[in-house]
């Protein structure tokens, strides 16, 4: 979709510990995930440096910067370099000229350092969390009730390194069947989002026909993100925001949500 060059080695998504329990009576070996900086630059610009599980890079850079508006589509991204450093990695675009323009206006050669639990993200002010969002669809979407608890059911099974280290955010990507198609998971449920977004564009998967499936709460970066890449519904294993959920609601996005007894309730 558009060149990538790779310098460095990746570090591994997870580590291997020893642990030992309080009256040193036994010691065993948790799986404990990486969480490195990635430090976003385009066009020489310092835009944003965000705590993240070191893997599907290419998939995080297209979809946050989708998500972030910094492009609006993939062919506006000319190059990435990926650079993995010692003390983390490192992505540089090039983009195409307009949207270095844009950025310059918008964001003035910011650098902005964002933890794994951020969610103001590539927002100048409080004003722009609050910005309405434009409708994904003309009104809400329904899902099945089957569909809904297979995905659910299927879930954990689809996130490989969460079965390691039971300590990440996963987002799936999953069919109006039930079936999950794609999966991402980071340390950030936001990076998450993003790395699942990358994805799906790279595999011209159609945001209108499914709805993802989100490990964590439904946060009002989720709805934003979700809104921007033409996504009608969330299901989250964890309730909503009541900002999530004003969101949703401008956006025309289904909410639904995990209750106490593993069942299923849409959020309204």
């Amino acid at each position: 979709m558009f060149p990538v060059e790779i310098s460095g080695v990746s570090p591994l998504p997870d580590q291997t510990i020893r642990v030992t329990s309080l009256d040193n009576s036994r010691q065993g070996r948790w799986h404990v995930p990486e969480e490195t900086p990635v430090a976003f630059v385009y066009g020489g610009r310092n835009y944003a440096v965000m705590l993240a599980s070191p893997a599907d890079m290419v998939d995080f850079a297209l979809g946050f910067s989708l998500s972030e508006q910094i492009i609006r589509q993939p062919a506006e991204i000319e190059h990435l370099q990926i650079k993995y450093r010692q003390a983390g990695i490192e992505l540089f675009f090039q983009i195409a000229p307009d949207r270095v323009t844009r950025l310059d206006v918008q964001m003035r050669r910011r650098n902005l350092v964002g933890t794994a639990g951020c969610g103001i993200c590539g927002l100048d002010n409080a004003n722009q969390i609050l910005a309405p969002l434009k409708p994904v669809a003309d009104a809400p979407i329904s899902i099945s009730k089957a569909a809904l608890e297979a995905a659910m059911q299927d879930f954990a099974a689809s996130q490989p390194l969460n079965l390691r280290t039971k300590s990440v955010h996963g987002a799936a990507w999953v069919r109006n069947d039930g079936q999950i198609q794609q999966v991402r998971e980071d340390v950030g449920r936001h990076n998450a989002l993003d790395k699942l977004i990358g994805a799906m564009v790279f595999e011209r998967l159609d945001p209108t026909n499914g709805f993802v499936l989100m490990s964590s709460r439904c946060s009002f970066e989720i709805i934003d993100k979700a809104a921007r890449a033409k996504i009608p519904a969330i299901l989250s294993l964890s309730g909503p925001t009541n900002l999530a959920l004003n969101k949703a609601r401008q956006a025309n996005i289904a909410i639904y949500a995990r209750d106490k007894t593993g069942g299923v309730k849409q959020m309204e």
